[in-house]
């Protein structure tokens, strides 16, 4: 119960965050992104306020040997680039390019009502499911191919 607490905090406050540097507009987004027009730069020092945050805390954190409320660290091991990452940040970047939005601002967008945040989230939603089943799909026929050899 306690870590879910804490959860809800740390997302109430990264939302929060999120609003007041207008990442949640996607009009200022795609401004920032439109970097051969009419570029706003502004977006720089929200992403810059995060990059220094998260490299000092990254460094005082994983000299931890557990989190606070859990009983071990949970980090990627996968260090390969291949198609399905960079296809699937291509994706991510038209997308946010378009549509103005990624994930966590979209969902911090939701406490505004607007359409266009439900919309997307939903489409979004759509795509981590078809994205599941696609990717157990492959995963199945690679295992039926190395099978085969």
């Amino acid at each position: 119960m306690l870590k879910n607490i804490f959860a809800l905090g740390a997302g109430s406050v990264f939302g929060l965050g999120l609003a007041l540097s207008q990442m949640t507009n996607p009009a200022k987004v795609q401004a920032f992104l439109d970097v051969v027009g009419a570029w706003d730069p502004s977006l720089i020092f929200v992403m810059g306020g995060a990059v220094v945050v998260s490299f000092f805390a990254f460094r005082v954190i994983l000299r931890r040997p557990a989190p606070v409320l859990t009983p071990g660290f949970l980090l990627p091991t996968m260090k390969d680039i291949d198609k399905r990452l960079v296809g699937g940040s291509a994706l991510f970047g038209i997308g946010w390019g378009l549509a103005g939005f990624c994930p966590g601002p979209a969902i911090s967008s939701l406490a505004f009502g607007h359409w266009q945040s439900y919309l997307f989230v939903a489409a979004m939603v759509a795509g981590f499911w078809i994205a599941r089943i696609v990717s157990q799909g492959t995963i199945e026929s690679d295992g039926a191919q190395e099978a085969a050899a």
